[in-house]
């Protein structure tokens, strides 16, 4: 048995700056991480980080309060207030710790930091390192890990690499802990720790058209629910506008911001056609863009019938090298084209999850000792819609909030004795293991995968109604009858890929009917959640937070009411 005094379970922004606030306070913390913490898929987001600094030329007047206006209109109404209002507030300090940290921003001429306009947002806010802006985060903080790590007189960090998180412990409504697998030694570890916080990301991998990298799988959010810790708003899912034609890599809408136009099958600007793009054209929110676009290609004017043109050649090559170099190093080695001279081609792809684990404003969970950060958790910020540029800024201003208060509860904290439970939990998790190892069944698991991002793409997609949505969740059923009879080809526990993939399946699965019955539930349109069969937004009926509750015979939906404060909900226009 290993224990640390907490636990992070995740390595990407939101893990690492969680596990920095923690040890600052002298708290031993382990971070486990699947993947090595710079591989985490923070390291994918590319345009920015959204704070009201003033710094360019049209946000002078920018403020927190307005940041908070378009955080909650961009939501369509369904955040809580009292989160964005903190988060907000709370966005320069966090963007000039980075900064003091190390983190190379691109500049003005004037050396400050430089920013650009996004989607949604009444001034140009969203901070960025040209398009690599996620990466450029991630190891400035994991620059931060290392010098603690080094720093340290003793061994206050320790991180483990290539780990597995399968179960939560425990023990009268109380976390105590957490199994792990060590994919490299296929060991199964008891970590004993007094609080532990979740920082694991989306669940993008569910669908198969999606910018999420691999190792999105809805693991991390599955896990605390299967425990007793509620999801919510999980019918919420972000398709992002601009994603490369066949690859779904994500295309940053930092092209829009730059001035990057959308062009139909004539070469047109199609966006004012649509009422409610016609003011913002490029730089509407995405959930408005991602529609339009569908929309457009479903009227015959898409290319193929399948997409339509980014275009990005009247910015010039200076500019595109300069401020987009990425996008342009996607574009010429995954479609052999340059955004310099050719046309982008490019669809909607799942994106983000703006629900998540239910937790407050403190990131606190209903199971005590238990906290979430992140796009694992729903604070909620989000809400309906997330602007872009606001989920960077998420993760380092809730993961150091849940650092924070995991070390306020520890101080407060007496000890526990808990082995029991440790035993126990630890004992469900061998006969599990031990179960999918043995050969006895006629499933494959990737084929279940296959299929279930196949219900996703085209049952619980950008459009929605209750047939549609009512056949995938009978068939995310069935799919989960089938993985009772799975069988793998290499049962030993070590470096066994196979077996670490059908393990994640089972989160997939459950996290995915959280989807499902939320959507199917919620008879209104809502940001990013657009029923054809209720096409309006209904607030007397649906202003209020969906919470999806974890049953061996599936899931249990209650309801919770949205925090409103100064913004009072109204028709959401640009």
């Amino acid at each position: 048995m290993i224990y640390h005094d907490a636990i992070v379970v995740g390595g990407g922004l939101a893990g690492l700056r969680a596990a920095i606030e923690l040890n600052r306070h002298n708290i031993k913390v382990a971070i486990i991480s699947k993947v090595h913490p710079v591989r985490s898929h923070s390291v994918a987001a590319q345009g920015g980080i959204n704070a009201a600094l003033g710094n360019h030329p049209r946000g002078v007047y920018d403020t927190w309060e307005k940041h908070a206006f378009d955080t909650v209109k961009g939501s369509d109404y369904l955040a809580d207030q009292n989160a964005v209002i903190r988060m907000t507030k709370e966005a320069a300090e966090r963007i000039y710790e980075m900064e003091h940290w190390g983190c190379p921003f691109s500049r003005t001429i004037e050396g400050k930091i430089a920013q650009r306009p996004f989607g949604g947002a009444g001034f140009p806010r969203a901070c960025y390192a040209s398009d690599t802006t996620g990466q450029a985060l991630l190891h400035t903080l994991y620059q931060q890990i290392i010098k603690y790590k080094q720093e340290a007189e003793r061994e206050e960090m320790v991180m483990y690499q290539e780990w597995l998180v399968t179960d939560l412990v425990i023990e009268d409504g109380v976390c105590v802990g957490v199994i792990a697998w060590d994919i490299v030694s296929g060991r199964l570890e008891v970590l004993q720790a007094g609080a532990v916080i979740f920082a694991t990301g989306g669940v993008g991998r569910i669908y198969g058209c999606s910018t999420n990298a691999l190792i999105n799988t809805g693991m991390g959010m599955a896990v605390p629910y299967w425990a007793g810790a509620p999801l919510k708003d999980m019918e919420f899912i972000q398709f992002h506008p601009t994603t490369l034609l066949g690859k779904n890599i994500l295309i940053t809408e930092g092209c829009r911001g730059e001035g990057g136009f959308l062009l139909n099958n004539k070469g047109e600007r199609f966006l004012a056609k649509y009422s409610d793009s016609v003011n913002a054209m490029e730089i509407a929110p995405r959930d408005i863009l991602s529609r339009n676009i569908i929309r457009e290609i479903m009227a015959g004017s898409g290319i193929d019938n399948s997409y339509v043109h980014l275009d990005l050649r009247h910015l010039g090559e200076e500019k595109i090298q300069q401020r987009l170099p990425g996008i342009r190093k996607i574009c010429r080695e995954f479609t052999g084209m340059d955004p310099v001279t050719d046309l982008i081609p490019i669809q909607p792809g799942q994106h983000y999850t703006m629900g998540g684990i239910d937790c407050t404003i403190e990131c606190e969970t209903s199971i005590k000792g238990l906290y979430a950060a992140g796009e694992a958790a729903c604070v909620s910020v989000h809400g309906a819609n997330r602007l872009g540029g606001n989920s960077l800024l998420d993760t380092i201003v809730f993961g150091a909030i849940a650092g924070k208060n995991a070390v306020h509860y520890l101080q407060d904290l007496k000890g526990r004795k808990c082995e029991t439970a440790l035993k126990d939990t630890l004992k469900r998790t061998e006969q599990r293991f031990n179960a999918l190892c043995k050969p006895e069944g006629n499933e494959i698991p990737a084929d279940i995968k296959v299929a279930l991002n196949k219900v996703m793409d085209s049952k619980v997609g950008i459009f929605r109604n209750a047939s549609a949505l009512q056949e995938a969740l009978y068939e995310v059923k069935a799919l989960s009858d089938r993985y009772n009879r799975i069988t793998l080809h290499y049962t030993g526990k070590r470096v066994n890929l196979s077996l670490a993939w059908a393990l994640e399946l089972k989160g997939s699965l459950d996290v995915a009917e959280a989807v499902i019955a939320s959507a199917l539930a919620r008879e209104e349109s809502r940001g990013s959640h657009f029923r054809t069969d209720f096409p309006k937004r209904d607030d007397t009926g649906w202003l209020k937070h969906t919470v999806a509750h974890f049953t061996p015979e599936g899931v249990k939906l209650d309801y919770k009411p949205v925090n409103i404060g100064p913004f009072e909900p109204k028709e959401r226009k640009y």
